[in-house]
């Protein structure tokens, strides 16, 4: 990654950059900060040492501030963030404050304040909740460019589909909402848009008249499912061809218990769990178990849940398997979620040569979720990524480190979650003691943490070596601090993704670190040693 700025000499009188904790700090670049901050924050997150209001009014601030100065970087960094990041708020809320601090100080080179908003859209829910983050932040006077984003957005993700599982009277900002504030066109490749719009409209606004198109099979199909009266539903489900005419109308798992007016039992979720996707599977295992779902069926729903490719598609977060593994009712999710959990790293790379990987096990790592509706830890998701890379590298020496540091023993190619069983709690953050302690002239240095080091700290965490060794920092919490200068052979990522473990290989290479949504062609090269 492009280098930070050292800890410079302060004036004076002036005290020394800290990290929250106290320890020694170096101050990043801003572009450094603002990567790390967006890949390892989730908006309003609260953390051990920052509110979300902080960090969110921090992450609005930074992106405003380079969009101005360096909108090519900003712009792919949000796209990055929504695409291969899979941040979906952090990067709406970039977007934003992206086109309204270029309109504020008439901006208008680089990318396109229109593009940006459309580059982040990937779901069709999403243009209606940018429109509603905006009207919530900046007010309703919603400016052309937003308008015209999101409009492009529209145009490309509303379907039919997308309308029944989306469109519900949840949400702030319904279809009808949206086409009415940004005044979007059918696109004239897609004819059966025009009527869909329609239809959208008359949803919204006249529900009482609101008739599918005839041309459309699945809001048709679906209507006629909706009209079938109470006592007949449940029939309709479990009978002969039930998951079927599930499919051919949309009835999503979530609908489906208000529309039956009655419970979802066994018979009821055996119908329905073929039009279930992978993530839908994997939050509903304690379900399926409550209900009785037969061994037959849990053994598909297993197989699904553990293929790679079903995991590439789903396109969770390590720390999902985890958590769900760790919560599953029964012990025949147990093996699958473990094969899941194997399929979700594939980015982790197998490391050549010696490599020693620590990983942070202080207060604050426990403190902090990996978000605000999961139980797990970032010290769990320091683990899981920690223990991923050691028992895949050639040869690695695995430690745990807080106040002390401790070795932590495991067989090359043994499954991750027995490895994490093995690490405890340990206090404080003492980064640098623990690098002196094992390091022992190792190939390259990985850290996991949240850069968080002590006050009693006496130098940069990675000081002890040599600095033609490489060391590669992940940040999960994306604090402000750093706990060591960057340079040549020092490089920080941020956040839970594990996109950015194929830039170790890439950087080793001998090609120079560059942004994950650099292309290829772009990268510089640069000498090695």
């Amino acid at each position: 990654m492009p280098p930070s700025v050292p800890r410079p000499r302060p004036a004076p009188g002036m005290p020394y950059p800290r990290t929250h904790a106290g320890g020694p700090a170096f101050v990043r670049e801003p572009r450094d900060e603002l990567f790390l901050l967006a890949a390892g924050n989730l908006v309003s997150q609260q953390t051990f040492y920052e509110s979300g209001a902080e960090r969110d009014a921090r992450y609005v601030r930074l992106v405003g501030e380079l969009a101005v100065q360096d909108p090519e970087w900003t712009a792919g960094l949000l796209r990055w963030l929504r695409g291969e990041g899979n941040m979906r708020t952090a990067s709406l809320v970039g977007a934003a404050a992206y086109v309204r601090a270029r309109l504020r100080a008439g901006a208008t080179g680089g990318p396109g304040n229109r593009s940006v908003i459309d580059s982040v859209l990937r779901r069709a829910d999403e243009p209606g909740e940018l429109l509603a983050h905006w009207i919530a932040a900046y007010g309703r006077n919603v400016p052309q460019p937003v308008k015209r984003g999101v409009a492009d957005g529209v145009r490309r993700l509303y379907t039919s589909r997308a309308l029944l599982k989306y469109d519900t009277a949840s949400r702030d900002v319904r279809f009808g909402d949206v086409l009415n504030l940004v005044h979007a066109t059918p696109d004239p490749d897609k004819p059966w848009q025009g009527p869909l719009f329609r239809y959208v409209l008359d949803r919204r606004h006249h529900p009482e008249r609101a008739v599918p198109p005839a041309s459309d099979r699945l809001l048709t199909a679906h209507r006629a499912l909706m009209e079938t009266p109470p006592d007949e539903r449940r029939a309709l489900v479990t009978g002969p061809g039930g998951s079927e005419r599930l499919a051919a109308a949309g009835l999503t798992w979530e609908a489906l218990a208000g529309w039956l007016h009655g419970p979802m039992d066994a018979a009821v979720w055996e119908a329905v769990i073929p039009a279930m996707g992978s993530t839908a599977l994997l939050r509903n295992l304690r379900n399926f178990d409550e209900a009785g779902v037969s061994d037959e069926v849990a053994a598909r729903v297993a197989g699904r849940l553990s293929d790679a490719e079903e995991v590439a598609g789903a396109r969770q977060f390590p720390f999902r398997y985890l958590a769900a593994h760790r919560h599953a009712p029964s012990p025949r999710w147990a093996a699958p979620l473990e094969r899941a959990l194997d399929h979700s790293l594939a980015n982790v790379p197998a490391l050549p040569g010696r490599t020693l990987i620590l990983v942070d096990r202080s207060d604050s790592m426990f403190w902090d979720k990996v978000s605000e509706r999961s139980r797990l830890t970032r010290a769990d998701a320091a683990a899981v990524f920690g223990t991923a890379l050691a028992v895949r590298a050639e040869q690695a020496d695995l430690v745990e480190f807080g106040w002390g540091s401790a070795a932590v023993v495991f067989a090359r190619d043994e499954p991750v979650l027995e490895v994490l069983k093995r690490f405890r709690s340990m206090g404080g953050t003492y980064t640098a003691k623990a690098v002196r302690k094992h390091y022992r002239d190792h190939d390259r240095v990985l850290i996991v943490t949240d850069e968080q080091t002590a006050a009693y700290e006496r130098a940069g965490a990675t000081d002890p070596v040599p600095a033609a060794v490489p060391v590669y920092t992940w940040n999960l919490a994306g604090y402000h601090p750093a706990h060591s200068p960057q340079g040549p052979h020092r490089h920080t990522f941020g956040g839970l993704t594990d996109a950015a473990f194929r830039m170790v290989g890439l950087i080793e290479a001998g090609r120079g670190a560059t942004w994950p949504w650099t292309p290829e062609s772009q990268v510089r090269s640069r000498p090695t040693g």
